[in-house]
């Protein structure tokens, strides 16, 4: 599977965002090292900002279907081009990503740039003791 079809799975999951507080759809996709892909999108509740990220959901999904290493990472938002994860979802990602993982940073038309996860996130908390 390509970036680019990595990118598809996370906008049909944007199309499935529930953001009535926000009005801002994300959507984000998963490959694990097994090929396998898991999206989610942003689900919101009415104690916002109290819902929860795309990128959370998507490796809820990762999660429930077994687990695996994730290799890539999409993320696509309808109103911001090249959206990052945030702080929070950096650190969830840096728990399952491996040494080598790739970050798609997307538009609602396709990849725009991709990166090394370690690029944005050099630096996670790590509960290895003398890490």
């Amino acid at each position: 599977m390509s970036g680019h079809a990595l990118f598809s799975a996370a906008k049909a999951a944007m199309a499935r965002s529930y953001a009535p507080y926000s009005r801002f759809p994300v959507g984000a996709a998963v490959r694990t090292d097994d090929g396998a892909v898991h999206a989610g999108c942003n689900i919101e509740n009415a104690s916002y900002p109290e819902g929860w990220c795309a990128e959370t959901t998507a490796l809820g999904h990762m999660i429930m279907a077994g687990g695996g290493r994730v290799t890539e990472i999409a993320v696509v938002a309808e109103k911001m081009p090249k959206i990052m994860p945030c702080g929070g979802c950096r650190q969830r990602l840096s728990e399952f990503v491996t040494a080598d993982a790739k970050l798609h940073l997307c538009d609602v038309d396709g990849v725009v740039e991709t990166v090394p996860f370690t690029a944005i996130f050099p630096s996670a908390f790590d509960m290895e003791p003398g890490a």
